[in-house]
C-alpha cells in the first residue's frame, strides 16, 4: 500500500508544519485544556499509560506533571535504545532526557507489554478521523505498542481543535482510537469502525 503510505507521509509533513508554527499562547492555552479534560476523565481511573508531549503537542508543559494528583499508577514510554518496541516505566514524577533528547520516567521499568495493565491509554497523534484512525509521526512505535492493550481499553487520542478530520488513510496494522480529547471540544467519543 505505498499510496497509503505517501499519503500519511504528506499529512505529517503539513501538520507538523503547523504545529510549529502555533504561537506559544495558543500551545499554553491547549496544554492547560487538555490537561484540566484529562484530569476531570481519569479522576477514577487507577492505571492508565501516557506520554510526554514534545513543544508542538498539545499538553506540553502540562501532562503528564498534572497526573500526579490523580494517585494512580502512571506508565510512560520509554523509546529503547535498541529494538522497536516501546517499554514503559511507573511515573514518579521525575523525568530525565532519553533517546533523542526526549524526556522519559526514571521509575521501574516493568516492560513493553505493561501497558496492557492499563485501562486507558492516552496516545498521540496528528489527527485523528472520525471512525478514530490515528495519524502519528511514522515510526511505528504506538502501532507495535498497541498490540499489548487490552481490546476493553479506552484508546484516546490528544490533538490541537483543528486536527480531528472525517478521513484518514489507514493500514490494516493502524488499531483505531475510541476518544479523542482536543482544547475546546475536550473529551469526544468516537464512532469507531471495526
Amino acid at each position: 500500500m505505498p499510496e497509503v503510505g505517501a499519503a500519511k507521509s504528506a499529512l505529517r509533513t503539513d501538520l507538523l508544519s503547523r504545529r510549529r508554527a502555533r504561537p506559544p499562547a495558543e500551545r499554553e492555552t491547549a496544554a492547560a485544556a487538555v490537561a484540566a479534560t484529562l484530569l476531570r476523565v481519569l479522576a477514577r481511573c487507577r492505571a492508565f499509560a501516557a506520554y510526554v508531549p514534545e513543544p508542538e503537542e498539545p499538553g506540553h508543559g502540562r501532562i503528564p506533571a498534572a497526573f500526579t494528583q490523580l494517585g494512580a499508577r502512571v506508565l510512560l514510554p520509554v523509546v529503547p535504545a535498541e529494538g522497536a518496541d516501546l517499554a514503559w516505566a511507573v511515573d514518579t514524577g521525575r523525568l530525565a532526557p532519553g533517546r533523542s533528547a526526549l524526556l522519559e520516567p526514571v521509575g521501574p521499568r516493568p516492560g513493553p507489554t505493561a501497558v496492557g495493565t492499563a485501562d486507558v491509554v492516552v496516545v498521540p497523534a496528528l489527527s485523528v478521523a472520525a471512525d478514530g484512525t490515528r495519524l502519528g509521526r511514522g515510526g511505528g512505535y504506538y502501532d507495535r505498542a498497541l498490540r499489548y492493550v487490552r481490546d476493553d481499553a479506552v484508546l484516546v487520542a490528544v490533538v490541537f481543535d483543528d486536527e480531528p478530520v472525517d478521513h484518514l488513510p489507514a493500514e490494516p496494522h493502524d488499531r483505531r482510537v475510541t476518544a479523542v480529547v482536543t482544547p475546546s471540544g475536550g473529551w469526544q467519543e468516537l464512532h469507531r469502525a471495526e
